[in-house]
């Protein structure tokens, strides 16, 4: 797709001062140069034109508002010059996979004051001794180069950055409206203790009162045997005074015979 269509494509039926961001990557340039791109775009904060054969910037617009710049995998070998001019506040630009043989084409950015990351691999430049070193020392405004600084410490990717500046938020807003923590947890603790002590309470008052009423149940079953032993000896004198009442008789019978 050409371009220019694949810029009002991207649109969507938007005007190009609303638009922020434009992805035109995979696309083809008409003879190396950008077309379909104006001034209209005042707005564009992030533009990515990779592999899409550009030989060359000179139509590149003013984009004073642009920060992010994605040239990777093009055919372009010079005329940076054209960077500072038109988009004075970049602060990314990825040139990797370009044409860009020498510290000389590179110099040109040296005007981009605001510039912190630049992408120069797989050029020719990358080759050349000392390469980091060089750049470092030509463009010291920059922090990374390649995606890493000069102590080889990886640049962060600002999508995380923000992912996690988020997360943060949310868990102090998760905390203020949880309150102070622990707070909480010792009141369910307290409570805890009094149901466990009310439970104690109780069950020992079930059991004094089972134990008194096997106690009261033990002396009526005591005071009922007594009784019933006291009947059974009455029961035996009884018998026994019958049989001393009998026996005088049966001797006088005796005695009469």
């Amino acid at each position: 797709m050409e371009m220019k269509k694949r810029i009002n494509l991207e649109l969507r039926n938007r005007a190009p001062e609303k638009v922020t961001e434009l992805v035109l990557d995979n696309c083809r340039s008409s003879n190396g140069e950008i077309e379909g791109l104006n001034d209209s775009f005042k707005e564009l904060e992030f533009l990515s034109m990779a592999n899409v054969e550009l030989t060359s910037l000179a139509k590149l617009p003013t984009l004073s508002k642009l920060r992010k710049l994605e040239l990777s995998d093009n055919i372009i070998s010079g005329g940076l010059e054209v960077l500072a001019e038109r988009c004075p506040n970049l602060t990314y630009l990825n040139l990797s996979g370009n044409k860009i043989k020498d510290l000389g084409t590179v110099e040109a950015l040296q005007n981009l004051k605001n510039l912190k990351s630049l992408d120069l691999f797989n050029c020719e430049i990358t080759n050349l001794e000392d390469y980091r070193d060089s750049i470092f020392e030509l463009l010291q405004q920059i922090t990374y180069l390649d995606g890493f600084d000069q102590e080889d410490n990886e640049a962060p990717d600002s999508e995380d950055d923000d992912d996690e500046e988020g997360d943060e938020d949310d868990d102090d807003e998760d905390e203020d409206e949880a309150g102070p923590p622990g707070e909480y947890e010792e009141e369910d603790d307290e409570d805890d203790g009094g149901s466990d002590l009310g439970e104690g309470e109780e069950e020992e008052e079930v059991g004094l009162s089972y134990l008194m009423k096997e106690e009261i149940q033990d002396e009526d079953d005591d005071d009922d045997y007594v009784e019933e032993g006291g009947d059974e000896e009455e029961e035996a004198e009884g018998i026994r005074g019958e049989k001393r009442k009998r026996d005088p008789e049966d001797e006088g019978e005796e005695e009469d015979d």
